[in-house]
């Protein structure tokens, strides 16, 4: 008889958290206990009041303790003689308004129980009701609104996203004072019981749309959820492609605008960053700043960050198809330079762009991962070591040192792209290596190819420009001025070759 071979881990299974409360208080603290396994940040007090016993749930480390002193334990000593059952007190409690508190809730499982005081509120629970009191007295640290670091701006606000949702929440309803802003929430994490907002302007966006959005996070069946990037593959639909139609940023002027153009964001507690869908390519190369400053200069920096992404794919992998097969496209002046730089160096030249690049890849996630105190270390090492030492002794042309200046510039003008971008550049230089111009060409058609076979949410990834709308050009990548762009507010669901919608 073989024996049965038993995992090493079995993954526990969630307590029910649909079972309801019981009348008996002795016998809810009982399983409430159970439930959360004695752990140490657990607090229960223990009040008696006419003869009616209560007990005030919390965790510690969640809640402003001088509040519940003040707001909670006070009220709770002087409660009048005549209130001599459990209904009455609670009755008293929760409706009298005799406990002040920004939130009140009443739970009725313990479900609810244990999740909305694992949020930060306290439950106070009474003999012989089957329902809690919960209050919102949270006190937890966190880190203050600040100015984002991904997206800065000159002109315009410095807030950014927190890691608190309800701050979050505040600063896009403070900017978007309209009943039409909606917010629902939802879980996600089957363990972490994460909670996740729905922002979306009803009458503004499809319904069909935010239906869409929660049914994809329904489907969700992670453990623990900590970041939106956890949400954003199942948001993004089953695709084969580098690029994703979910947007993400931490400025809230941005979600507003994203907002009032018919789309939804996501939200998760725990990260500084929003979702956003859907979005176009064409926002990868747009700001907040394009809409402050005057169009002409808008339109320019518009047109510099399209010519950098070209700039950053195709340049390296161009440069190895030139040299190795197509030297005849050198000019006179330049060829003895840049094919001697190449006979030079021990490598091919396709593999030292591969080396030279590896090697930048490498420098810049050490760079990013190290210690702030020696991160100049990188710098010295990168600079001096690898770069003028390596030129020094032959190691790598001169050619290809500036070829990776010059992309490594470009790859950060756009850097919502940097992911797909650095993939693209090491597929453009194996093909380039391989098979010289006609391998670069073959492979940029095949990348447009895909862009305009993407869908996210029913709206084409390279709409307005395929399908071409030609009043949408106005804001692509040459922008209008505002007097222009006032006469009609953009929808993406109105844009042509989204469901619904002729191409």
């Amino acid at each position: 008889m073989g024996k049965t071979a038993h995992p090493a881990y079995r993954k526990p299974e969630p307590e029910d958290g649909g079972k309801l409360l019981g009348e008996s208080l002795e016998e809810n603290v009982v399983e409430i206990r159970r439930r959360l396994g004695n752990t140490d940040d657990l607090m229960i007090h223990r009040h008696t009041a006419n003869g009616v016993g209560m007990a005030v749930v919390m965790f510690d480390g969640l809640v402003a303790n001088a509040l519940v002193s003040d707001f909670l334990f006070r009220p709770l000593t002087r409660i009048p003689a005549g209130l001599d059952t459990g209904p009455k007190i609670h009755a008293y409690l929760g409706g009298g308004g005799v406990i002040m508190a920004g939130e009140q809730k009443e739970v009725r499982t313990f479900g609810e129980l244990l999740s909305i005081t694992m949020s930060g509120f306290v439950v106070v629970l009474v003999d012989g009701v089957r329902a809690g009191i919960a209050l919102g007295y949270q006190g937890f640290k966190s880190r203050g609104v600040g100015e984002p670091s991904a997206e800065r701006n000159l002109r315009g606000s410095r807030e950014g996203f927190c890691e608190v949702l309800n701050f979050n929440m505040g600063m896009i309803r403070r900017r978007l004072r309209t009943p039409l802003l909606t917010v629902e929430s939802v879980t996600a994490g089957t363990l972490s019981n994460t909670i996740v907002k729905i922002f979306y302007l009803r009458g503004v966006a499809s319904p069909k749309m935010v239906q869409e959005v929660k049914r994809r996070i329904g489907k969700v069946k992670i453990s623990v959820v900590l970041d939106s990037g956890y949400l954003q593959p199942f948001l993004d639909g089953k695709r084969l492609s580098l690029f994703s139609g979910v947007g993400v940023t931490e400025r809230p002027d941005t979600v507003c605008a994203k907002l009032g153009e018919g789309r939804v964001a996501v939200m998760v507690e725990g990260t500084p960053f929003a979702l956003i869908l859907p979005y176009l390519f064409v926002e990868h190369f747009q700001s907040l700043d394009d809409y402050i400053h005057r169009p002409y200069f808008a339109s320019f920096v518009r047109l510099l960050k399209l010519l950098s992404f070209f700039v950053t794919i195709l340049l390296p992998g161009y440069y190895v198809a030139v040299v190795s097969f197509h030297p005849e496209l050198i000019p006179q002046s330049l060829l003895s330079k840049f094919v001697g730089s190449a006979l030079d160096t021990p490598l091919p030249v396709l593999l030292e762009a591969l080396v030279v690049f590896f090697l930048y890849e490498l420098l810049r996630e050490a760079g990013l991962r190290i210690p702030s105190p020696i991160g100049h270390a990188i710098g010295i090492v990168g600079g001096i070591v690898i770069g003028d030492a390596a030129v020094s002794a032959g190691l790598i042309g001169l050619p290809m040192v500036i070829i990776i200046a010059l992309t490594a510039v470009s790859s950060f003008v756009v850097p919502s792209l940097y992911e797909p971008v650095t993939m693209l550049r090491f597929s453009f230089i194996v093909v380039g290596g391989l098979l010289g111009l006609y391998g670069v060409y073959l492979c940029f058609v095949l990348l447009v190819l895909n862009l305009c076979s993407l869908k996210t949410m029913g709206v084409p990834v390279t709409a307005p420009i395929s399908p071409a709308d030609s009043y949408s050009f106005r804001d692509m990548f040459i922008r209008s001025s505002w007097k222009l762009l006032q006469q009609e507010d953009l929808s993406v669901e109105n844009l042509p070759g989204a469901d619904g919608k002729e191409a």
